[in-house]
Parts: structure tokens; sequence; C-alpha cells
């Protein structure tokens, strides 16, 4: 990856990371990216920097603009490692005196994170500080996804430099939106279902907070992925979208199998539902990365879980799976559990304890077939689908 210039004295610098294949359990099947960017101005600022062991990169893209050591001040939008742990190269030989600035709980997390005494520089909420032609506003945005991310807007561009928001995790030959078109919505789906769904109402707020201010934007630069210069406002509709917990007509059937008797009962629930005008989506949690699986429960009213039995429990990428389904925290949802099992079956009713405490809707007791489901068996499963196929189509309709 080189500099590119992408407005007037505007650059992304940042490092790209090819053969990064899994971010704290959530797949990256397309790698990613650690974005940066510099503003040429009467003063040169860095906004945000890189994973360590990339520093490289980044100083090399920086050379192809300015000598590092010209950096004026560092901009830190979020202490995350992946977007601060190049700060100690770069502040060393940049000068350890020169101004970071970051929000005020950046400032707690950096004390934590850094041994070193930087020239930390305070922002609140809504300041603003001038580059000499050019000013940024910093803007609070707690909890998307930490306590300390904001963001930095460059009004006379309206660009706004987004930190983890309206990211993706994707490496490609492409840079902008308008290279890739709609191809790169599914990984800004499954980069909000896995990494910003559990803080909808926060970017709900954000939305309304940023429609409040007027805030012109025509440029939006994430730390993460593609920026959106084309269509900037195809990402914030999504995110409107998303965070609404708004559903479509569609069940995720999410299973494992030991002897495959549990994957039969899930193809046949998953007639069931799609003979009641329901999107089906089977997913063996061994087939799907965890991550991949939310990604379809992002807009799905129902989630049927399926488990056999094992030492008297839930199989153990059943239970991995619910745990994080559980963190992330889905609304207003229709569950279900079924299983099959050999001595006494209580994986079924585990998995229903599991989405009860999830607040999900349980229109149904779970099913348990015992050893390989027979004829009858089948359409037993084929009914149960059915019944809650039309639980998410009274759902939908109220």
């Amino acid at each position: 990856m080189a500099a590119v210039k992408i407005a007037d004295g505007i650059y992304s610098v940042g490092a790209v990371d090819w053969n990064m294949r899994d971010f704290h359990g959530y797949s990256t099947l397309k790698g990613s990216t650690y974005n940066a960017f510099l503003i040429v101005d009467e003063k040169t600022a860095l906004i945000d920097t890189v994973k360590k062991g990339l520093e490289d990169q980044l100083l090399d893209n920086i050379s192809q603009v300015v000598d590092p050591k010209k950096i004026d001040l560092v901009i830190s939008n979020h202490t995350e490692m992946d977007h601060s742990g190049g700060l100690p190269k770069i502040m060393h030989l940049i000068g350890e005196d020169k101004p970071l600035y970051v929000s005020k709980m950046g400032f707690k997390n950096h004390s934590m994170h850094f041994t070193r005494k930087w020239n930390y520089q305070v922002v609140e909420n809504g300041q603003e500080l001038s580059l000499g032609k050019r000013s940024v506003t910093f803007l609070e945005t707690r909890m998307l996804h930490w306590p300390d991310s904001m963001f930095t807007y460059l009004k006379t561009d309206r660009i706004l430099f987004s930190s983890d928001a309206f990211g993706q995790h994707y490496a490609g030959p492409e840079m902008f939106d308008d290279q890739i078109g709609n191809a790169i919505m599914p990984h800004a789906k499954k980069y909000f279902a896995n990494i910003l769904m559990l803080y909808s109402e926060k970017v709900k707020k954000l939305l309304e907070s940023v429609k409040e201010m007027g805030l012109e934007i025509e440029m939006i630069c994430p730390d993460h992925g593609i920026i959106w210069r084309k269509n900037p406002s195809a990402i914030i509709e999504a995110y409107a979208l998303w965070s609404s917990h708004e559903c479509r007509k569609k069940a995720v059937v999410a299973y494992d199998t030991m002897w495959h008797s549990t994957q039969t009962m899930a193809e046949k629930i998953a007639d069931g539902l799609a003979g009641e005008g329901v999107e089906a989506v089977p997913m063996h949690l061994r087939s799907f990365d965890r991550s991949e699986v939310m990604s379809e429960v992002l807009d799905a009213k129902a989630v049927i879980v399926g488990s056999p039995t094992l030492n008297n429990n839930i199989f153990p990428t059943v239970a991995d799976f619910l745990v994080y389904m559980k963190g992330l925290r889905p609304k207003n949802r229709i569950g279900a559990a079924f299983g099959s099992y050999g001595w006494s079956g209580e994986s079924v009713k585990h998995v229903e304890q599991e989405l009860e405490a999830m607040k999900f809707q349980l229109p149904e007791t779970g099913l348990k077939i015992q050893y390989v489901p027979d004829s009858a068996a089948k359409k037993t499963c084929v009914e149960f689908g059915r019944r809650i196929g039309k639980a998410v189509c009274e759902a939908m309709n109220q």
C-alpha cells in the first residue's frame, strides 16, 4: 500500500494486513487495513497509527508525502492496540514532546496502556483545533465501541475521520466505495453485527445528534477498510437500519451435530420454515464461523438453535455460539431449541435457558428426538418449523 491523496493536502497513509484471519474471534477472511491519515497544513497532523509490527509501512507511506519528523501533532481517536500499537515508535521518531490529542477517556486508557509521559492534550466534545487554513473538531463517541472513542471532523473539507465506526475488515485492491461498489456491504454488515450490534442504541443517538448538528459529510474515513467518498450516505443509512434491530422474514437455524441426526432435524425444520414463506438459513457451526452466523442473525427475526447432548450438556460449539451471541445482545427475536440425544437429552433444556436469558420469545417448547429421526420424527420437525414460521410471520405483521 502506498500513500494515496484523498483530498487536497490529505492523504491515507495506513497499513494493510493481508494475512490476518481472526480478530478477537471474528473471522477476517479478507484481512484488514489499519487506516491512518495525514493532513498537511501550516501544521501537519497524523490521525491514528497502526498495529505494532506494521509501523514501517506507515512510516514509508508518510515519507512519500513529508519527512515524518515534520509531523507537528498526532490525534488518537481510539486507544485499542490495532490503532495505537504503533504510537511508541512514531512518537519516538517525531519527538516525544509533540502534542498527542486524546479524549478524556483516551487519556485514562493511554495512561494504562503506555508508560511514556507524552505531551497529552485532552480535548472536550466539540472542541476545535486549528491546523492553519483548516481546523478539526473533536466529537466524543463513547462506547462506539470503547469508552475513549471519538471522531475527528474536518469542516472545510466535510471529511469525517470516524475511527472504528463505518468500517469493515477488508483488505483488497480497492480503497474507495466507488471502486468496489455494493460488494463492500456484506463486509460492512458483518462488521456491524460483530462489533457494534451491542451498541445499537448509542449508534442511533449518534446518528440523531449528527443530524441535529447539521454535520455535512462528503467523505467518511474509517480506521478499517475502504473510504466512503462517492456515497457516504449509503453506510449512514445502513447503520440507521441495522441499529434499529429491524428484521426480515428470516430465520437462522444454527446447529452442530455428532452423527447427523441433529443435522437432519435442522434441515427438516428449515423445510417447515420455508413452507411458511420464511427465508431459512441453516448454518452448521463447524462449517460457518460464529461471526458469519451473527451476520445472518443481524436481520433475522428468529434464531433456532440445535444441539446434540454431550455429557448431559450443550455441545461445545453450540455453547460457544450462544455465549458469543449473548454478548452482542440481539433484540426482539424469536427463539427455539432442538436436538437429538441418545440417553437423557438435557441440551435442549439448556439451550432454551440461554435463549430465555437473552429475552428471546420462545413460542414453542424445545424439540427433542432420540437417536436417528425416522419418517414420523422428520414430519414432526417440519411441523415444528412451520409453527415457528407462522410465529415469525405474525410477529412481522404486528
